[in-house]
């Protein structure tokens, strides 16, 4: 029963997805810190008032003036800035970190030296004119 659990990690790359994903959080974890602790002080000294996360919109307030139900679009706003922060961040450790895949190498053809259409190097008779290449 272990063999074969043991077997089913490996085949499936089960394995490395948990791996991951255990990786994933614990960045997620750093660059949600990098914005809280770091980069929003920053940006909430140039955006007037400071606690614009806590902007809201009353909708109705208790008899004793305190609020109701109110929208609160700065924590709305505050988690969009964040998203478009923590995206950028991953965008630009991803970009860094993974490097495109070389191109493969085109088969090597030769020009046919009477149609001038390509043929497979290895040819020794064009497909389209019959002449020999």
């Amino acid at each position: 029963m272990l063999n074969e659990f043991k077997s089913f990690l490996l085949k499936t790359n089960a394995l490395a997805l948990a791996i991951g994903v255990i990786i994933g959080a614990a960045v997620g974890k750093v660059v949600s810190s990098l914005v809280a602790d770091v980069l929003m002080p920053v940006i909430g000294l140039g955006i007037p008032g400071g606690a614009w996360r806590e902007l809201n919109w009353v909708l109705t307030t208790n008899p004793d003036g305190s609020v109701k139900s109110a929208i609160t679009y700065g924590a709305f706003l505050g988690n969009v800035v964040d998203f478009v922060i923590i995206a950028f961040v991953v965008f630009m450790i991803t970009k860094s970190l993974l490097k495109p895949a070389p191109a493969p190498a085109a088969p090597p053809t030769k020009k046919c030296p009477e149609c001038l259409e390509e043929i497979p190097a290895a040819a020794r008779k064009c497909r389209m004119c019959s002449s020999p290449a």
